[in-house]
């Protein structure tokens, strides 16, 4: 479950995310609950798991999300080139713009 009480995890989570929780307690309970349960159902690590994601947030275009799971990815081990080659695996699939744009986001948090 993700705490949204929690000062130091609300660091990496995006303000609008905690503040629908606070506004909306049971709201955010669930959501945090979905994760943590779904990750749990099967084998993939959380590595792998973020990289996926990593790639869905790239693939909808959601900045805040790729920085998001790329820094969950580091979290996890994951190299810079592990995270670059999960959104250019993309490039058949959702074109290079936003390939370059997911790129773009994550120099932005690697370069930091």
């Amino acid at each position: 479950m993700i705490n949204l009480s929690n000062e130091k995890s609300n660091q990496k989570l995006p303000k609008h995310y905690v503040s629908i929780g606070k506004r909306y307690e049971k709201y955010g309970d669930v959501l945090g609950d979905l994760g943590r349960v779904v990750k749990e159902l099967g084998p993939i690590d959380d590595k792998t798991s973020q990289l996926i994601q990593l790639a869905a947030a790239a693939a909808i275009r959601s900045e805040g999300a790729v920085h998001s799971h790329a820094r969950r990815a580091i979290d996890s081990g994951a190299s810079p080139d592990e995270i670059y080659q999960s959104i250019l695996l993309l490039t058949s699939t959702i074109g290079f713009p936003n390939v370059a744009a997911a790129i773009s986001w994550i120099d932005d948090l690697l370069e930091n």
